[in-house]
Parts: C-alpha cells; structure tokens; sequence
C-alpha cells in the first residue's frame, strides 16, 4: 500500500494541502514531519508574539507612576479586562481554523495584533483617561485568541503518539512571549526608556510574523468546519471537566503573569524596576517546562501528572500563605516562581489529556484506524477552543481576587487562601473523575497507548 503524500496546490487564498494522514507511520517519515515541524516553528512564533501583546499591560501598569492618578486597584482592573477579553476571543479563534484555513488565519491574526499596539502607542501618557486605558487593553486582549488557533492548526499537523510534546512546545513558545515582553520592558526600564519604546519595538516583529506566516505555512484541507463536532463537544462532559482543571494550570499561569508584577508593587513596596527585575523569571521557567509536562504525560499519563501536580501547586500556595503574613520577599518571591512551574508542567498536562480522551470515545464507538484517529482529530479540536477559554477565564478570576483581596484586607493574602482551596477541588475532581473509577466499557482514557488498548481511568 502506497502511503499518502502532501499534495500542496495552490487554491484561492493561499497553499493548502490535499492529503495528510499523519497517522501513517510512512507517510509521517517520509513527508508529514517536515512539513508538520515547519507549520509548527512559524505558528510558535506567531502565538509567541500574540502573548507577548496579550500581556502587554501586566508592563505597561509599571511605567503608570502617581502622575497617571491610577489606583492599585484601577490597574488590576486594566489588566482583568485584557484577561477576559483573552479569554472570550478563544472561541471564535478555534473555529476559524477551519474556516480560513490555519496559515490564513494565522495571517489575520498576526495581523490584527497591531491594532492595540499602535492605540497604545497613541495613548500612553500621563492625563488619558481610565477610560481610554481600559478600551486600549481590552483591545489587547485579541492576542490570548492567538493561542486557540494556534493550537487548533497544530493538533491537526501531529499523530496523536506526537500530540503531547508538539501541543506542549507550541503552547510553551507562545507562553514564553510573557516573559519575553517583561524582559524587553525591563531593559527598557533600565535604559530610562518609556513605554512607547518598547511598543516602537514590537510594531516591526508584527509585521514580520504575518508575512513569515504567509510565505512558510500550510493549510489543510481536511479541517473543516464540523459544527456536529462542535455541538459534540460542548455537549461532552469531559470538555467541562477539562475546562475547570485548566482553568487552575493555565488559568493560574496567565492569571499570576499579569499579577505578579503588580503584586509586588503594591504588596511589598517595588519600584517598576525592582519589579522587572524578577517578574519574567516566573513566566520563563512555567513557559519552558511546559512541553516537559506534555512530555511526562505521553510517558506516564496526564491525569497522573496533573494530580500530583495539584498537590505541589497547593503546597507552594501554601507557603506563599505564610510568606504573604510573614512579610517575607525573599519567600514570597522564591514560593511565586515555584508556583509558575508547576502552573507551566500541569499546563502540558491536561492539554495533552484531551486528544486521548476523544481518541479513546472512537475507540469505545467501535472505530478503529484512520477513522477513529479522524474523529479523536474531530473532537479534540472542536473542544480545545472552548477549553482554552475558559481555562483563560481563570486568569481573569485571579486578577479579580487580587483586586478585592488588596481592597479588602491591603494585601494578596486572602487572594492565595482562596487559590489553595481551588486547587484542592482541581485535585479531587482529577482523582474522582479519571483515576478512581475501575475499568468500564464507556471510560476514556487518557494517554496515547491506553487508547488503543482500553477504556479505563484507572491507569492513567
């Protein structure tokens, strides 16, 4: 039997290719890895660049000093307001993907992430309105949507052996755009640059990742739009129950990026510098060991990663509890950055759960081969959109209780209590849901290889 090649013509709108099964072990050696590897390095870039402007006000509330007559908690406001909108722009940038086609769609969204900068450019300086700032991070906001799309096209590229270490470097190389804006800010900070510095810096790398994105990816044509996997998914329970344990990995993530910085400040008294100085660390380390978390749960299981890692979440949360009314920094400090790499590992984790779990439901259907491969394809990507932006939601959340913890008690402490008691919940539903039950005829399971052989939590 011949295998499959990549037959990529030229359609209205860009290349788009004919045939991809990457599920065949040939054909992915001799043609898809190259290619899948290609889309896969200009979508990090692409999703990179959107994070970097997703987040871009947890910066530039740094530079806002008393002469903006901004309040602590007007900024945390600013920056909830560019988490939701984050969050909420995921959705339609799922779906989207299909309709347009991913190297289109990643050209669009590339794009569009100069709206906000350059209204930002316009606007940063001390007398515009609250107002005015809050309409300008709200349009910030589309560069979280960036992240959805970007990990739609790129389940479509990997067999599902593949899917927990490329899902895991995909989101790890956009997540890495956090820290990657934090240190830009602080060298700027350094040099006694202002804000319109660092936006001048990254109006020119938007424009070079559109025009990367047009002249080196790929369409598919075999991902379409499936609004029956769409109402599928949004019907499954297991796309909610993966949407609530990611709103504690990634929701804490993005959540904390955008408070970290700020909580400093406000909490212990940091000049903007001081600040800068620590608050990429975290964002780094979560985002790069991101993949390791995709890695281990190819390797181990992701419900059994992602429990354990509950546990130590909790654990480091716990400790910020003590540092925060202890008054400690150093504590404090080394306890935060603890918690984003667990917030980074448990993020590769359980999104490597969920093409497993629809590969599994085929399975359980009787289908097998490429047709239990299209569907577990089919599903996992109609519920990573909606998963993704709830999951997002969460930051949105953390932001919220920072602000009300430091209007109601002057410190984060209340904040963190409550984020202990959430990631006891996330463990418990983890080991109620996907590693207590026995094996059963209807239980998906998880990891790659449990898959193929059975429908069982239990092992995960």
């Amino acid at each position: 039997m011949t295998a499959p090649s990549s037959s990529i013509a030229p359609r209205k709108g860009g290349r788009w290719i004919e045939q991809w099964d990457p599920e065949d072990e040939t054909f992915w050696k001799e043609t898809g890895e190259k290619v899948a590897h290609r889309n896969l390095f200009f979508s990090v870039l692409s999703e990179h660049i959107g994070f970097s402007i997703w987040t871009l006000w947890s910066v530039m509330v740094l530079f806002m000093g008393p002469e903006y007559g901004l309040t602590p908690a007007d900024k945390f406001f600013i920056i909830s307001m560019a988490t939701l909108v984050g969050a909420i722009v995921r959705v339609p940038y799922t779906f989207a993907v299909a309709r347009f086609g991913g190297r289109n769609w990643t050209i669009v969204a590339a794009s569009m992430l100069l709206v906000p900068t350059i209204a930002a450019f316009i606007v940063m300086e001390p007398g515009t309105s609250f107002g005015t700032f809050l309409v300008c991070a709200m349009l910030a906001g589309v560069g979280g949507g960036n992240f959805a799309s970007s990990m739609t096209n790129i389940n479509s590229f990997f067999p599902l052996r593949k899917k927990g270490w490329a899902l895991g470097l995909n989101a790890g190389g956009g997540n890495i755009g956090v820290p990657v804006v934090q240190l830009v800010a602080l060298a700027v900070i350094g040099a006694s640059g202002g804000p319109r510095v660092l936006l001048g810096i990254y109006i020119p790398l938007i424009v070079v990742a559109a025009v990367l994105g047009a002249l080196y990816m790929d369409n598919v044509t075999s991902v379409k739009n499936d609004t029956g996997a769409a109402k599928e998914a949004v019907k499954d329970p297991h796309t909610w129950i993966m949407s609530f344990l990611y709103i504690g990995t990634f929701g804490s993530f993005i959540g904390y990026s955008f408070a970290f910085g700020l909580v400093l400040q406000t909490q212990f008294g940091r000049t903007p510098l001081e600040s800068a100085y620590v608050t990429f660390i975290g964002p780094l380390l979560g985002s790069l060991i991101r993949p390791v978390g995709g890695w281990l749960a190819d390797k181990y299981g992701g419900a059994k990663i992602t429990l354990w890692n509950f546990v130590a979440m909790g654990a480091a949360t716990a400790v910020i509890v003590v540092a925060s009314m202890e008054k400690s920094l150093p504590l404090f400090t080394t306890a935060f950055i603890v918690l984003f790499v667990l917030s980074g590992l448990g993020n590769g984790s359980t999104f490597k759960m969920i093409p497993g779990i629809f590969q599994a439901k085929a399975t359980a259907l009787g289908l097998t081969g490429e047709e239990a491969a299209s569907y577990g394809r089919r599903l996992s990507g109609a519920s990573m959109g909606l998963i993704g932006a709830v999951g997002a939601v969460g930051g949105l959340g953390i932001n919220l209780a920072f602000r009300q913890s430091f209007l109601s008690v002057g410190s984060g402490t209340g904040a963190f209590v409550a984020f202990l008691a959430f990631y006891a919940v996330c463990f418990g539903v983890t080991w109620a849901v996907y590693l207590r039950r026995p094996a059963s005829a209807d239980s998906p399971a998880v990891t790659a290889s449990e898959a193929k052989s059975q429908l069982s939590y239990a092992e995960v």
